[in-house]
């Protein structure tokens, strides 16, 4: 697990690996190894994502041994809630402490056609979006998958008291999780694996802002899971200002990247498109997209920004938000506006962090 600075805290020496983090062909491995049989490793997945335990204890169906040489090799990680924020909607916002004492946010988002769950993959952030609170205080380190599985596990356990379930999953909360790809295809896996928590492929979706080797790369895994582009801006100027990630990988070469996803899986791919007053929100910005886009299997999402205190961008007008989506349909371009949720608590990415743990972020 990559670490970039010290831990917050060093209240825990030894640290164990996460069972959450191993896939069930791991765990099987891991079992042969120890002279077990392989369907001990599925008797471990149903107690961790069925019955949701949170000690090796209440596996009772395991042998003692078994059981002890667990506990001595894993933790199964749990979170502490440090804070947690329900919207007038329903919308639920946690900020949860890790075992360093680093904190990160989980968001429960509830529609019409179920519940959904954002997920974060990093502590901090290093890409430097300039409208985004998740970047503030830089990259700390990664999450390993048990820690992104355990968001998932935590949130549902709150939903097991209301007869609910998480229905789908976005991998858009803190960070970027295509640089953290390995343990993000570990966490796929698991809320994926039938026997994990079962998530539907096309239920999950990954964003990125555009690491364009992995693209490449999550384009040859051959999942159904769905992918978006954070996109934001139309031009080379204009997202090199947004997002500084575009000096690095370029537009063009973005969009080369995003054809060979859609040509290699025959898949949709989403670009999510932020609007910020006066700065990308503009008709000629409109029509510069729909050049852009023209003739890609891709569907638009424009996102109606939360105001972030630290950052300096307002909202886009009601009605400029409107013109904006009629000039891409005027174009074929499949759009829309995404349901504001959470506009009255700390709803954007990385602000509840930002204000209750200033140590983190500055």
């Amino acid at each position: 697990m990559e670490k970039t600075t010290e831990p917050i805290s060093q209240q825990v020496e030894i640290y164990l690996p996460s069972i959450y983090s191993f896939t069930l062909e791991q765990l099987q491995v891991w079992m042969a190894e120890q002279g077990e049989k392989p369907f001990r490793a599925v008797q471990v997945y149903e107690w961790l994502y069925e019955k949701r335990v949170t000690s090796f204890a209440e596996m009772t169906n395991l042998p003692k041994s078994l059981r002890e040489k667990l506990a001595t090799q894993f933790t199964i990680t749990t979170l502490k809630t440090l804070v947690q924020q329900t919207s007038k909607d329903g919308t639920m916002k946690f900020l949860f402490e890790l075992h360093d004492g680093y904190s990160i946010e989980t968001v429960l988002m509830r529609h019409e056609y179920g519940n959904s769950i954002c997920v974060t993959t990093q502590v901090g952030c290093r890409i430097g979006c300039t409208f985004c609170a998740s970047t503030l205080g830089g990259l700390k380190r990664h999450l390993e998958a048990g820690e992104i599985v355990a968001q998932v596990v935590k949130v549902q356990k709150a939903l097991d008291e209301q007869g609910e379930r998480v229905d789908s999953i976005v991998v858009m909360g803190i960070g970027e999780p295509f640089d953290n790809y390995d343990e993000l295809i570990k966490f796929l896996k698991i809320v994926n694996h039938p026997k994990g928590l079962h998530i539907g492929a096309r239920h999950i979706t990954v964003s990125t802002s555009g690491i364009i080797p992995k693209i490449y790369q999550f384009a040859d895994e051959g999942t159904q899971i769905n992918f978006a582009i954070s996109l934001h801006a139309p031009t080379m100027e204009l997202r090199t200002k947004l997002m500084p990630i575009n000096k690095a990988y370029p537009l063009p070469k973005l969009m080369e990247a995003v054809r060979y996803y859609i040509e290699k899986t025959g898949r949709r791919v989403t670009f999510e498109y932020g609007l910020f007053g006066g700065v990308n929100d503009q008709i000629e910005h409109a029509e510069q997209l729909a050049v852009l886009l023209k003739g890609l299997k891709c569907h638009v999402n424009l996102i109606p920004v939360n105001y972030v205190p630290e950052r300096n961008y307002v909202r886009t007008p009601r009605e400029q938000i409107f013109a904006f989506e009629r000039t891409l349909k005027k174009h074929g371009i499949n759009v829309t506006i995404r349901r504001e949720q959470g506009h009255d608590i700390d709803a954007a990415c990385g602000q509840l962090r930002a204000k209750e743990r200033k140590e983190e972020t500055r």
